[in-house]
């Protein structure tokens, strides 16, 4: 398909020599395509138009849309296509791979999870992780990490281990900096023994 320019450019080059053969061999193109440009002239309708065919699977789409609903868009082509020629399709299977592809395109498209970001409300949130501490008279520390996650203000206390009465030492310290306790504490890790005491059945 030429574009505007180049249609003319064939013909103004067909207005200068007059034949369709110097005028394909100026612009680069065959003598038919330079006759068809010069009928469409003389004919007041433009070339450039693009004509739309319709295709053999058209009458289908309904079916493939159904199919692709229907298996969540995890139907393959050619399985699509032996279904079709149950059906009296008679397209090749390469023509119903292409619009296998084009509805599950579509349909993926109106299926897209949308990832939203978690703003925090102030006090809401405290969140708290552990990290490696420096060794002290030879003895590993555990550094309990804890921020507001709406402001990014930072504890950092050093314990001994993991353990439940260090955890809630370090939780009663941060609390006591913080002058108060939020909603909500979020970790990634609570031993068992901890949970048992916070949610007891």
């Amino acid at each position: 398909m030429k574009h505007d320019g180049e249609i003319m450019e064939i013909l103004a080059a067909y207005d200068l020599t007059g034949s369709l053969r110097a005028t394909a061999a100026l612009a680069g193109c065959s003598h038919n395509t330079v006759a068809k440009h010069i009928q469409a002239r003389d004919a007041g309708r433009p070339m450039a138009a693009p004509v739309l065919r319709g295709r053999v699977t058209d009458p289908f789409l309904p079916v493939i849309e159904g199919w692709v609903e229907e298996s969540k868009g995890r139907i393959r082509g050619d399985k699509a296509h032996q279904r079709l020629l149950a059906l009296g399709y008679e397209g090749s299977e390469r023509s119903t791979r292409r619009a296998v592809a084009q509805v599950k395109a579509l349909f993926r498209l109106g299926h897209v999870r949308v990832h939203r970001p978690w703003i925090t409300e102030p006090w809401h949130w405290v969140q708290y992780d552990f990290g490696d501490g420096p060794s002290i008279d030879g003895v590993k520390t555990v550094l309990f990490v804890a921020w507001l996650a709406w402001s990014r203000f930072r504890v950092v206390i050093a314990l001994g281990d993991r353990t439940m009465p260090s955890v809630f030492a370090a939780l009663d310290t941060l609390f006591r900096t913080l002058g108060g306790a939020p909603t909500y504490v979020l970790t990634d890790y609570v031993p068992r023994n901890i949970i048992g005491l916070l949610c007891p059945a």
